[in-house]
């Protein structure tokens, strides 16, 4: 895991080096400065040597500013240091997910992915600039200080012997308990984005249906659990304050006692008042540097969590990758399913397409019609390779699908899916998604063709409209037509429609389906419909039913010898009537 993680750290490398090089030294001086007040107190002061009271002041004013710019270049140098790393973790899982198929997708929900990238990302931030300041200058205290103390006084030592292992063995205790509580908090945050993200988004389906107070109940629900186990890991935790207090007050008084005695028996030969006010100094660094040990322990717990979360998205294998030599060019249109069946999970039982054959011109428009979960939007999601088959062969253009460079077969399968998404900026920016070096009149001419134009010409911005997240200002047909011009953009050799033009009338579907024929006749059309008006033209039309197809066949040779599509027709028309 820790591999994994310092993979990040690339050209910070240099900052975290620095980090504890200054903190070493800010450490060196802090020790010295007491050694320099037990000469100050001894030779200056009860020696009444003027002239060493100045020169060790001097020496010691000189080591406190060199301590001072130590200890701001080691803070400097952390902060830029972890921040980097940040950054560079957060783009490493960014990217990450970028390659990842639908399927690796799927395998982790949106609010996850989200809590990764910014709280986790956050935890793991804070305890690296821990890890590279505080976890340095810690030990570095606690054994340059203790050798000073036994050097000092090896009786008065045995104090921090008898101490250090009670508190090393109770941060440990309080650590390995605290552990479970919090991975469960950062696991329970995922969810409760996950409710914020349904009801931020569904906001409006939300109050149509007078349902805020079940959503309030949901997320307090969730709020309570997050609550219930940071509470119980922050009690666990806080036994560490307690514990430090308690061992730093009885070393205070075991020194103050045995210190003074040793003065009063042996008239200071063997402690001086100066050397035990040095002592006193010395176990105040040592326990501090125990106790700045445990704040980095409650730290690392937390962020153990974290890091073990982003590790994982780290290390998901995406599972379509692009072949060696792959084929960089689409030869055309054509289509072909050979024995094709697939599974969204690895279970031949649970196959969603079963043993699907099926061949496709280049060119030809075909409509798929079918219920609920039939397979209709599976089947053309493997044409792209948003999943692969998992039996049986598919190609494209003559050549198998996993063949082809990924970004080569996609950049020609151009998808209008069935959650039509629009992202903040103009109408201009959203459909240059096709084809980023568009002119403004290729842009007009496909939204004339998906019948966007008309709409656009009445905003008062024309195509600079902007257009919120989600495309919340425009209707759900405007937004499919606008998704359907960003898809005619990529000038593609398959175009897939999957139940993209519900939220359209049928006679602007009909338009649509005219321009698609006069526009672009050699592009392969491909078109998930519910509405049979909107496919009874196609050169071929596609019956799905529970993963198989029942038909293939012009309209009117469906409606003679289809009895799903002769059900569906007369159930439409009579509703028409």
């Amino acid at each position: 895991m820790i591999k994994k993680l310092a993979k990040s750290i690339r050209e910070y490398k240099l900052t975290s080096i620095l980090t504890p090089l200054f903190v070493a030294g800010e450490v060196i001086l802090e020790v010295i400065i007491p050694l320099l007040m037990a000469d100050l107190i001894d030779d200056g002061i009860y020696g009444g040597e003027m002239n060493m009271v100045l020169k060790i002041g001097l020496e010691l004013i000189l080591c406190a500013i060199l301590s001072l710019i130590f200890g701001t270049l080691s803070g400097i140098c952390a902060a830029k240091a972890s921040s980097g790393f940040a950054k560079n973790l957060r783009k490493d899982l960014y990217y990450k997910v970028q390659d990842f198929s639908f399927l690796n997708i799927d395998k982790f929900s949106t609010s996850s992915l989200v809590t990764r990238l910014t709280t986790d990302v956050s935890n793991v931030q804070m305890a690296y600039q821990m890890i590279i300041r505080i976890a340095v200058r810690t030990p570095l205290m606690f054994i340059i200080s203790l050798c000073f103390a036994i050097s000092i006084s090896a009786k008065l030592s045995i104090i921090f012997l008898i101490v250090v292992p009670i508190i090393v063995v109770g941060l440990f205790i309080i650590s390995t308990k605290a552990h479970p509580y919090m991975k469960k908090v950062f696991n329970t945050y995922d969810h409760l984005n996950n409710v914020v993200e349904e009801n931020v988004s569904g906001i409006r389906v939300v109050k149509s249906f007078v349902i805020e107070e079940e959503e309030k109940k949901k997320f307090g629900d969730v709020s309570e659990t997050i609550y219930e186990n940071y509470t119980k890991g922050e009690k666990i935790l806080a036994f560490n304050s307690p514990l430090m207090q308690f061992c730093m007050y009885a070393c205070m008084l075991a020194i103050s006692w045995f210190g003074a005695k040793i003065i009063v028996s042996t008239n200071m030969t063997a402690l001086t008042t100066g050397e035990l006010m040095t002592m006193f100094t010395y176990s105040i660094q040592i326990l501090t540097s125990l106790m700045m040990l445990s704040m980095v322990i409650v730290m690392i717990t937390i962020s153990r969590s974290s890091a073990e979360r982003i590790v994982e998205v780290l290390d998901e294998v995406p599972n379509i990758t692009n072949p060696k030599n792959p084929i960089e060019k689409v030869k055309d249109g054509s289509v072909e399913f050979k024995n094709v069946s697939f599974s969204y999970v690895d279970n031949k039982k649970k196959e969603c397409l079963k043993n699907i054959n099926l061949s496709i011109k280049s060119g030809e428009t075909v409509g798929i019609i079918g219920g609920t979960g039939s397979g209709k939007s599976s089947l053309v999601n493997l044409i792209p390779r948003l999943y692969d088959v998992t039996e049986g062969t598919l190609t494209v253009g003559g050549k198998n699908v996993k063949k082809y460079d990924i970004k080569a077969l996609r950049d020609q399968v151009a998808c209008v899916l069935q959650k039509n998404v629009l992202f903040s900026g103009t109408i201009k920016e959203n459909i240059r998604w096709g084809n980023e070096n568009a002119s403004d009149e290729e842009i007009e001419r496909v939204c004339k063709l998906a019948q966007a134009d008309e709409f656009i010409s009445q905003f008062p911005k024309g195509y600079d409209t902007y257009i919120e997240e989600g495309g919340t200002n425009v209707s759900g047909g405007q937004k499919q037509r606008l998704c359907i011009a960003r898809a005619l953009l990529k000038k593609p050799e398959i175009l897939i429609l999957d139940d993209s033009t519900s939220a359209v009338d049928t006679k602007t579907d009909k338009l649509i389906q005219k321009a698609f024929k006069e526009e672009i006749p050699n592009t392969t059309k491909i078109i998930i419909a519910q509405r049979i008006s909107s496919i009874e033209d196609c050169d071929k039309i596609i019956v799905m039913d529970n993963g198989t197809i029942n038909g293939i066949g012009t309209h009117e040779e469906l409606l003679k010898n289809n009895e799903i599509y002769k059900e569906v027709y007369e159930s439409q028309t009579q509703n028409k009537d």
